[in-house]
């Protein structure tokens, strides 16, 4: 495709290339009206209609949309993968194109054909790596035993090999992890392990479905450049689907727009983000949040979202500052809160060994404000997260709620405590019980703490907080496997909201979400707060989401807050080195806007220590009204900012 400048419509047929490009560089793979259905019968769907594009050699194709558009099925139709999904390939052909002889048309090739092309000339990397990994064989053994089957190695070759790839990688210590299991590793070490079992035969192409989504931006940005360089080295063309458009304008030379099973606009990157020709493209491309786009401004804002309706773009909602904040009185005050768990023993139960998860961390919130926690995995955001809701005990420290020490409280006042602070996981399927009805979901708060006790109250109750989130009351009857994603997330919301809190605590509530879903929600809960003057604890690692929606920010790495301040202060200001990385490896979705970046490398260090060795407590020093900064341990005010 090269620099081909057409682009199709719904329906429309592929322009041809001339004849004298065509033949002096044919595509690697041409896939062309690739149509793909599950079930039979009158229960038949259809999940991608006449789909065609090509890739070439050396560059990245993204295939773009949000979830349910057909992108990942198509991916797994040209590997033919949808023969173990249930999936039937109904039209079209998958024309791979090797060094040498006539074009294979993978749609018609036999089993034995596939099996020695999978692995071989293309390889995937999987959205979840913990689900690819084989749980109960080595790293070593997985690697090896692809090497062994397609390049004929014995088991002390492939042992070299899967070292050496593991050291393309970029993972540290390869011989040790050589011998460890998938569960002893990190997301990232185990997608980097992906990559490299996907790159273990030098496939012509890789396809990465998806291989970045649940990963911290600094993660994600370590993939990415990994990817980047062996595609540089290797010449390999890839295919990337993804529903993060700033990875797409980081990583893609041309993009295929997917909505409904149809590709509905193709066009070289620079092009779909300069001048997105369909509906749908402009509506997704709106809805991305983009890093930088708040600069100036001292408070967060809420901005119309354009959503599909029959076809056509629409925007809903206006642009309103979040002018929420009452900053006379805290109603959280955290005072060096400590958390930590033991994780080793001996055989007399002497604890070894402790996860320092949260080390001498203080903040307050107030009524009607956002404080947004960020870092990384493993800095321990969470964990303060599940003990403001008592999931989890604290080591040390206060923690006091409307003025309250929660440590000094009674029985029933910690119950009335579960009521005035509610929380929002992640994956709202696996927080809603798939034997009941939403609807019994919802009044499950308000009966528990006894908020209403009449039954036809607390129906009416139910029907007002789903229609609070934008949903329909008489989708109360439906249960959590009925509802979009975005749908079940909504039902969460308005569960959170039934018992009346003062303080919602946000655990990565929207990082799973399609970005359209994703500025819907955040639209709604900043409605909410505005209405009902909520504080939200938000913790997340997405920092564009959260230059939209915070009032402050508190970076954590480790278990300690490295830097606090508005959201202004930091994001405009950012003064610890940390800092400057995490907003350093947050993609743009720009592909024309050059930047910068800090080479991150490694992994975040173990928060787990021997019992005896403390961790160093970083002082925090004011360098501007509200925006406090860690030094290293020792340092004093003119001394080291921030080491991370």
């Amino acid at each position: 495709m090269g620099d081909l400048k057409w682009r199709d419509a719904v329906g429309g047929t592929d322009n041809a290339l001339s004849g004298a490009s065509a033949s002096a560089r044919e595509p690697l793979l041409s896939v062309r009206s690739l149509s793909v259905s599950f079930g039979a019968g009158a229960e038949a769907f259809q999940a991608v209609k006449e789909v065609s594009f090509e890739v070439e050699a050396g560059r990245t194709l993204a295939i773009v949309g949000e979830s349910g558009s057909g992108k990942s099925v198509t991916s797994l139709a040209i590997m033919r993968l949808t023969d173990y999904s249930g999936g039937r390939i109904v039209g079209g052909e998958v024309l791979l194109r090797p060094s040498t002889g006539a074009a294979l048309d993978l749609v018609k090739a036999s089993d034995a054909s596939l099996r020695a092309i999978r692995g071989n000339d293309i390889a995937m990397i999987f959205q979840e790596p913990m689900t690819s990994l084989n749980p109960v064989f080595t790293i070593g053994n997985q690697i090896a035993e692809t090497l062994i089957l397609h390049q004929g190695l014995n088991g002390r070759e492939a042992r070299l090999r899967a070292k050496d790839l593991l050291q393309k990688v970029r993972l540290p210590d390869a011989d040790r992890l050589l011998d460890r299991y998938p569960h002893q590793l990190s997301g990232g070490m185990r997608q980097r392990v992906m990559i490299a079992m996907a790159l273990a035969c030098n496939p012509k192409l890789l396809i990465a479905d998806e291989p970045t989504t649940a990963l911290d931006v600094t993660i994600q940005a370590q993939i990415l450049n990994i990817i980047r360089d062996l595609q540089q080295e290797m010449g390999t063309a890839v295919i990337f689907i993804t529903h993060d458009m700033g990875v797409v304008a980081e990583m893609a030379d041309d993009v295929v727009v997917m909505w409904k099973g149809e590709k509905v606009e193709q066009a070289p990157v620079r092009d779909i983000f300069a001048s997105p020709q369909h509906p749908y493209t402009r509506a997704l491309l709106s809805a991305v949040p983009r890093l930088g786009a708040f600069t100036g401004q001292p408070l967060p804002k809420r901005t119309p979202v354009m959503v599909m309706d029959g076809g056509v773009a629409k925007p809903v909602g206006g642009t309103h500052e979040q002018d929420t904040a009452d900053y006379t009185k805290p109603l959280l005050q955290v005072e060096k809160l400590t958390t930590r768990f033991d994780v080793g023993k001996t055989f007399f139960g002497r604890v070894t060994h402790r996860v320092h998860a949260v080390e001498e961390v203080s903040f307050d919130l107030y009524p009607g404000e956002t404080l947004a926690l960020v870092g990384e995995s493993g800095s321990g955001k969470s964990t303060i997260g599940r003990t403001l809701q008592q999931l989890v005990e604290p080591t040390g420290g206060t923690v006091r709620f409307d003025g309250r020490d929660m440590a000094a409280m009674s029985q029933n006042e910690r119950r009335r405590l579960r009521q005035e602070i509610q929380y929002i996981f992640q994956d709202p399927f696996a927080s809603l019980d798939p034997r009941h009805t939403v609807g019994y979901s919802i009044a499950e708060p308000i009966i528990v703490h006894g908020l209403i006790r009449d039954r036809k109250a607390v129906e009416r109750r139910v029907h007002e907080l789903l229609e609070q989130v934008g949903l329909p009351p008489q989708h109360a009857r439906r249960y959590p496997h009925e509802f979009s994603g975005g749908q079940r997330q909504r039902v969460c919301i308005a569960r959170a909201l039934a018992s009346n809190p003062k303080l919602i605590i946000a655990d990565e509530s929207v990082s799973a979400l399609d970005v359209s879903i994703q500025a819907q929600i955040v639209n709604l809960l900043m409605e909410l707060q505005e209405k009902r003057r909520l504080s939200y604890l938000f913790i997340t690692h997405d920092m564009a989401v959260v230059e939209k929606i915070s009032h402050r920010v508190a970076v954590m790495y480790l278990g300690q807050i490295v830097e606090l301040g508005t959201r202004r202060a930091v994001f405009e200001n950012p003064q610890h080195s940390y800092t400057r990385k995490l907003l350093s490896a947050v993609p743009i979705a720009d592909p024309q806007q050059e930047r910068t970046r800090m080479r991150i490398e490694g992994e975040i260090p173990s928060p787990v220590r021997p019992v005896g060795q403390e961790p160093a407590i970083h002082r925090m020093v004011e360098i501007e009204p509200g925006h406090w900064i860690a030094l290293e341990a020792g340092a004093g005010a003119n001394g080291l900012r921030g080491a991370a």
